[in-house]
């Protein structure tokens, strides 16, 4: 394991227990790319965002194992997984659940909640966008607190909690785009492109033959909830506390870097500090150390805060892009 200096400042306790995620995580991890070929970088988000206790969502064409990914997730880190498909006609409930209305043998009538797939450890919203605005929203209330409310009644949901929500970005017709409200409890957006010819040679050979590609439990419930109390007590330096809120301030339109004056509609909020925090700690260990660097909120700084930001009409008409602004800004670094 890589410690670096910082390693000095954690307890023995912490360092026995940094010491076995490591092992599980990076088993996890290897896991995973065994079944997911040439998306290293989309499995590692991935990964950064559930050991980081968040929300991703996966933004792709269709046909990039985005649905496989997550499939893969569930069984690797042993969670409970469900998958809702998204479609204009689904109804809140269909999410959260329903009350029924039950009557026992001797013909008294009550109330009976039957809960809905959002009762689970890993959800999976495929085409989140095809849903109308009301059903996006069922979900706010389950991604920030943990817990949903049907007929005033607190339901809370398993721990850990996670969406791992889709996206076509090419495909318009009959989607509701999200709103900044709920874009805002994802974690990471992630963007899945096109494999290279190498492993989508692999793909190719690998996966349309007889031999059917499985994969195992590598961790447990309890170890993945180990490692997330793990990632919150990694300590952070405060050159990496100061490289964060550099970032992140500079790329708000009031008061931001020079760079963005006049280019941005809204930038973003503390909330992505917080992600910055974390993300960059979970990053850490999954690469082998204790302790995040100016490194991983540079390499972190896209899929944080894409989704956070929106262009000015302005920069638009003069071509600039988010992903642009975003690389130049973590230049500075």
């Amino acid at each position: 394991m890589s410690q670096g200096s910082s390693a000095t400042t954690l307890d023995d306790g912490i360092v026995a227990t940094a010491e076995a995620c490591l092992a599980s995580v990076g088993q996890a991890r290897e896991a995973i790319h065994g079944v997911i070929f040439g998306q290293e970088k989309v499995v590692d988000l991935a990964l950064v965002t559930i050991l980081a206790g968040g929300h991703g969502l996966l933004v792709g064409l269709p046909g990039l194992a985005k649905t496989k990914l997550v499939e893969t997730l569930g069984t690797v880190l042993g969670l409970d997984a469900r998958r809702v498909q998204f479609t204009p006609d689904l109804m809140p409930s269909d999410i959260l659940g329903t009350e029924i209305l039950d009557e026992d043998a001797d013909r008294r009538r009550s109330f009976r909640f039957v809960k809905g797939p959002v009762f689970t450890q890993l959800l999976m919203a495929d085409e989140i966008n095809r849903a109308s605005p009301r059903t996006q929203s069922a979900l706010l209330q389950a991604m920030q607190e943990n817990f949903v409310s049907v007929a005033g009644e607190r339901h809370d949901l398993p721990r850990p909690f996670h969406v791992l929500a889709t996206q076509n970005p090419i495909e318009q017709e009959g989607t509701y785009p999200l709103p900044e409200a709920q874009l805002d409890r994802f974690l990471l957006e992630i963007d899945v492109g096109y494999p290279d010819r190498a492993a989508e040679r692999r793909i190719l050979i690998e996966t349309t033959g007889v031999a059917d590609q499985g994969v195992k439990a590598v961790m447990s419930t309890d170890a993945l909830l180990t490692a997330q109390r793990l990632v919150r007590r990694l300590p952070v330096g405060e050159t990496v506390v100061d490289a964060i809120l550099d970032l992140v301030r500079s790329a708000r339109p009031d008061g931001g870097d020079p760079l963005v004056k006049g280019k941005l509609m809204w930038g973003p909020g503390p909330r992505a500090s917080q992600a910055l925090s974390l993300a960059a700690r979970a990053r850490a260990l999954i690469e082998g150390r204790v302790a995040p660097s100016v490194a991983d909120v540079k390499a972190l700084a896209e899929p944080v805060l894409k989704h956070r930001m929106a262009l000015s009409y302005a920069a638009r008409a003069d071509g600039d892009t988010i992903e642009g602004l975003i690389a130049k800004l973590a230049e500075k670094l």
